[in-house]
């Protein structure tokens, strides 16, 4: 646990009843860059937070003064590793709780056997992940928007 200005700030395991506060959460988030309603109802399905997703080791909550602030999730397929979802409660932006999360999720995929971690990330995040050392190495479809592509990055480990 770490403080920061006197907030008590702390990564935990979710718990499944906090699926519905932690989709609201990454909505929350994503919002902040500036997208219209029809926009993120779009996106709603991607950045849905399941019981039993929540309730999954390859995700992370983190607290302030034990109220839900941000959220990751990591996975799996075809021994590729991504990150997919990092989303900060806009009213906790700038604590560093990105960044902590950011640590958990390259460090749990490393001890996993990762040796790389995939991030498809929204454009206004890019510069995020690049200062915390990812690099842009294309873009692909969006899981939300038909027509729509974002950037990849990957994050050596």
């Amino acid at each position: 646990m770490a403080q920061t200005a006197s907030l008590d700030i702390a990564l935990r395991a979710a718990r499944s009843n906090e699926a519905a506060r932690l989709t609201e959460l990454c909505l929350r988030s994503k919002a902040h860059w500036g997208y219209d309603r029809t926009f993120m109802e779009a996106c709603r399905s991607e950045l849905t937070v399941t019981p039993e997703t929540a309730a999954a080791p390859l995700l992370r909550v983190a607290t302030i003064d034990g109220g839900l602030a941000a959220v990751a999730e990591i996975g799996e397929e075809n021994g590729v590793w991504h990150l997919d979802k990092l989303f900060v409660d806009p009213r906790f932006m700038g604590l560093g709780l990105g960044r902590l999360l950011l640590e958990w999720a390259a460090d749990t995929a490393a001890a996993r056997g990762a040796t790389l971690l995939n991030i498809a990330a929204d454009p206004d995040a890019v510069p995020f992940y690049e200062h915390h050392g990812a690099r842009r190495i294309g873009d692909e479809p969006s899981g939300s928007i038909p027509g729509r592509r974002i950037p990849l990055l990957e994050l050596r480990l």
